[in-house]
């Protein structure tokens, strides 16, 4: 048994090579033993076996947790780090938490590496739920903050200003937040939108660079460089995916569509294949095939919209084709807004349809 943490009220030992079992009955005889060498009322209680354990720092650890010997399934017991802390979007704490149960009940860094490469490739695509990636810091008043001080809670309740004097969050409050792409040597802050903005404008995405450089990846390296592991390589090795520029709302009115407006990336809808024709050659030489595909996923997004429009309908009670639901709370809210943005493209797939 070796001591690798202590202080004035804690400390953990570490039995290497020990079993759940061994663990209980070796840790009850260290704190019976310091008891009997200490003066009354000072005890040492036993409390828990973590197996396995992750040690960060000072007051940060995470481990699955067993407090009693018959304990069947352990509890997933964290301290300190991003699982169990408010600072961070609710992404970086799920990754985080899914890729640690994966290392403790499979001790597989591959199926960690794909887990965690499959979240990003999601958020690179676009194809991530922006609730998933809505900060929420707490706004101190317009008095609280120094002169020129950079913090989204404050940019944020200035915008509203501007519009409506009576916008002004409570002190204390949390004001919620999204980071977007923008301009290439744009400051931070200006890059902060309410998620409302978000959902209501097609042209503003998330920025995914940002939030698994920034967020995701940092805690994720905390956690695994202890064992060697570089995580940013794993990020390193996605495929680049290019971007489009995509259309502004000052471009004058009547110009038409192109593929900007309806794709991030310049993939072919059918196979996903990179191509600068709208669909690659080796679909164009099954226009069937073609047909098949793009009239079931007009289909399927057109089933997904009337679905979530009628639980929206439903919960509102307004019956009315535009519902007003701002609620932040509710996945269905940012659900409908996925899918009305990809069925933004459905008259841009229909042209290709008209091709063949």
């Amino acid at each position: 048994a070796r001591v690798v943490y202590g202080d004035t009220d804690s400390m953990f030992v570490l039995l290497k090579g020990a079993t759940k079992e061994q663990s209980f009955k070796i840790g009850q005889e260290i704190a019976e033993a310091v008891t009997a060498t200490n003066p009354k009322p000072v005890k040492l209680k036993f409390e828990k076996v973590y197996l396995p354990c992750v040690l960060q720092t000072k007051k940060r650890y995470v481990g699955y947790m067993y407090e009693t010997l018959d304990q069947k399934d352990p509890v997933f017991d964290a301290k300190g780090i991003e699982t169990v802390r408010r600072d961070s979007c609710p992404a970086v704490s799920k990754i985080l938490e899914r890729s640690l149960k994966l290392l403790f009940e499979t001790r597989d860094i591959s199926l960690i590496k794909q887990y965690v490469q499959r979240q990003c490739m999601k958020l690179l695509e676009g194809k991530a739920s922006i609730q998933d990636f809505i900060f929420a810091k707490e706004y101190r008043g317009s008095f609280s903050y120094k002169p020129g001080a950079c913090v989204p809670a404050l940019e944020l309740t200035r915008k509203m200003l501007t519009y409506d004097r009576r916008s002004e969050p409570q002190v204390g409050e949390r004001v919620p937040y999204v980071i977007i792409y923008g301009t290439p040597g744009v400051p931070l802050i200006q890059l902060v939108r309410r998620p409302v903005e978000v959902l209501q404008d097609p042209t503003l995405r998330l920025n995914a660079t940002y939030y698994i450089t920034k967020q995701i990846l940092p805690p994720l390296a905390r956690i695994f460089s202890l064992i060697g592991i570089d995580v940013f390589s794993w990020y390193h090795e996605l495929p680049r995916i290019h971007k489009a520029t995509s259309s502004s709302r000052s471009e004058p009115e009547g110009r038409k569509g192109t593929i900007s407006q309806y794709f991030t990336t310049l993939h072919c809808p059918v196979c996903d294949d990179l191509t600068q024709h709208g669909i690659c050659s080796k679909c164009r030489s099954q226009p069937q095939h073609v047909a098949v595909i793009l009239n079931q996923e007009i289909r399927e997004l057109e089933r997904q919209q009337e679905q979530l429009v009628k639980i929206c309908k439903n919960c509102t009670g307004c019956f009315d084709r535009h519902i007003p639901c701002v609620s932040l709370n509710c996945p269905v809210l940012f659900k409908l807004s996925r899918v009305n943005r990809e069925l933004s493209k459905a008259p841009y797939l229909r042209q290709l349809l008209d091709q063949f």
